[in-house]
């Protein structure tokens, strides 16, 4: 941060000119601002607008007489010089229609009437500058009580934050890279005495919603030591210097309170990587991050100061941040796997009054690629769903309702739609379902339903796999795409015509097909070339070809070559089970929703 520099010119300069614009009010605007308002008269006028009843109020002064006009709309104030009239207080006392005031005078030293009027208004000026020079002086330091260089991080007590390692349920693997640092915030004495040293600081990266900050208070209260907690916007300002300053000052501040933990939310909106032309877009934000690696850099890790970190964007991250040293620890914080999810679930369903019979694993299963912060708002649609509808515990049908409502939306009960397009939904909505089931490597169905949706959704097919797998066989991706054209190979059959009811299982059905050929090397064309880039896993995955524009061209072909091929494998298995398509899509559109179950004892019937 650059030093904060001294004026090119003295204050004394400043102070001259201000000296100057007050003796120009005070001789020269202030009366010519009142010759508007008041007229200077002889005092045989003021006797005749007296004897005429046109004065309502005389005020004698020491020096003159000011007569206030009779008449309300004349605002003008007339001033006329005492004249030795012993009869005029007499004829003013005697007038019933003027009012009359008649002033003391006062001995007023003329060196008092100086300073009040020119010496005290300069003298305020004067202290005014000197304050704010001083306090410019602080913030920029980083000091005072200006808030501009003083850093805004939360602090709680070991007893505020509230949280544990009980309240974590789907992140063992982090929870057990973390019980290390708790355990050497308890007993640091151990690690010394072997001469280790903890690491100085811990990233915490994962997917949003998946408990990062949860998991930074957690260690906070186990630890039972003080938690500061910021969000990296909070560094940026808008002087240059002023986010170096924040970090320095929480710096100190978590060194005067060690040991404690010191938690930096989104820290990719400071950490990120700098130019490497040297021409940095903000400069203000280059500072920060410079000034952070220095104070990471000053502090000893034995003291029992923690950084932990978090973000969702680790690859753009400056590689200093990153080296040994600095965050010594990055610490995946992934999506819950089964088993994860539904623990997630158990722990958020304590705070709701919930039925007995609850099924968590079932609800666990139709989540997959949920966060924790998913399934937390699952349940609470849950529970208020149950008071929707006036019960006092939340039902497996609540939380299955949930479940629906995060995916798919609201169910539109007020939605027009015609008989002929319901038809269509329900033969569409078959197709996928009664492809999927006539499949080897291919979820079973769940829940079929024609009931439109607020996300846009006229029907769907719910799958809901019964184990979960990390891996994806290239004939499981193949059946995907195959179910994925199934609504679109049923219309064709019945109607003999198309909707644009499958856009979005087109969608799907192109992006898994170029997913095959190029990023799982899925293609004999291609063999096992990489041809496509992934970036910001963690926030959607954005993909950008690594290719020339001959090969982009080849690629679209295989795409094109796996999805006719899949469609043409729905059609076959429909036309091999018409019946079945007719038979089951009268019962949906009959009943509008069918589980599972009941698809599979018809189709097996």
């Amino acid at each position: 941060m650059k030093d904060f520099k001294k004026p090119g010119k003295k204050l004394i300069y400043y102070y001259v000119i201000v000296t100057i614009i007050v003796l120009l009010l005070n001789t020269i605007v202030v009366p010519l601002i009142g010759k508007h308002r008041v007229k200077e008269i002889d005092y045989g006028t003021f006797l005749d607008m007296l004897d005429k009843g046109e004065v309502s109020k005389v005020k004698i002064k020491d020096k003159e007489i000011l007569i206030s006009p009779a008449k309300k709309e004349d605002k003008t104030i007339y001033i006329t010089g005492k004249m030795d009239d012993p009869d005029l207080v007499n004829r003013l006392h005697d007038s019933k229609n003027v009012k009359f005031i008649r002033e003391i005078p006062k001995e007023v030293s003329p060196i008092v009437n100086f300073i009040l009027t020119y010496v005290v208004p300069i003298l305020i000026f004067f202290g005014l500058g000197q304050l704010l020079a001083r306090q410019m002086q602080k913030k920029v330091g980083g000091g005072g009580f200006m808030p501009l260089g003083k850093s805004n991080a939360k602090i709680y007590v070991s007893t505020d934050t509230g949280k544990t390692f009980d309240d974590v349920a789907g992140q063992d693997e982090a929870k057990e890279a973390l019980t290390e640092i708790v355990d050497f915030l308890h007993n640091p004495g151990k690690y010394v005495e072997i001469g280790a040293s903890m690491p100085k600081g811990a990233l915490l990266v994962g997917p949003p919603g998946t408990g990062k900050t949860l998991l930074a208070r957690a260690v906070a209260g186990e630890a039972n030591v003080p938690f500061f907690s910021i969000s990296g916007s909070e560094f940026v300002e808008m002087f240059v210097g002023m986010g170096a300053a924040k970090v320095r000052d929480l710096f100190k501040e978590a060194q005067e309170k060690a040991p404690c933990i010191v938690f930096i939310d989104e820290i990719d909106t400071i950490g990120k990587k700098r130019d490497s032309g040297g021409f940095s877009g903000n400069d203000e934000r280059e500072q920060t991050l410079n000034q952070l690696l220095t104070e990471m850099d000053g502090f000893d890790g034995k003291e029992g100061v923690v950084i932990l970190a978090a973000t969702n964007r680790p690859d753009s991250l400056d590689k200093a941040l990153l080296r040994p040293g600095r965050f010594d620890r990055r610490i995946p914080v992934e999506l819950p796997d089964l088993p994860g999810r539904e623990a997630v679930l158990k722990v958020h369903a304590k705070k709701i009054k919930m039925e007995d019979n609850i099924d968590f694993n079932a609800i666990a299963r139709a989540t997959a690629g949920a966060s924790g912060a998913d399934l937390a708002n699952i349940v609470n649609e849950a529970a208020l769903r149950a008071v929707r509808y006036n019960r006092y515990k939340v039902s497996q049908e609540d939380l299955e309702e949930s479940v629906e409502v995060i995916i798919a939306g609201y169910q539109r009960k007020g939605a027009v739609i015609s008989t002929r397009e319901k038809r269509i939904i329900a033969y569409h909505e078959i197709g996928h379902a009664l492809v999927a089931a006539k499949q080897t490597d291919s979820d079973p169905v769940h829940k079929i339903t024609i009931i439109p949706r607020t996300s846009g959704a006229l029907g769907y097919t719910m799958q809901v796999a019964e184990d979960e797998s990390v891996l994806m066989s290239k004939e499981e991706l193949f059946n995907k795409i195959v179910t994925l054209t199934g609504g679109r190979a049923a219309e064709e059959i019945v109607f003999g015509s198309i909707t644009s009811g499958a856009s979005n299982d087109i969608e799907q059905a192109t992006k898994l097909a170029r997913a095959m050929v190029t990023r799982f090397g899925m293609s004999d064309h291609f063999d096992m070339m990489a041809l496509e880039t992934v970036s910001n896993q963690y926030l959607g995955g954005d993909t950008s070809l690594a290719c020339s524009a001959e090969t982009s061209s080849k690629i679209d072909e295989e795409v094109l070559n796996i999805i006719k091929s899949a469609h043409k494998k729905a059609i076959d298995i429909l036309n091999n089970n018409m019946t079945k398509l007719i038979e089951l899509s009268n019962y949906l559109l009959e009943m509008e929703t069918i589980t599972g179950d009941k698809f599979m004892e018809i189709l097996n019937d």
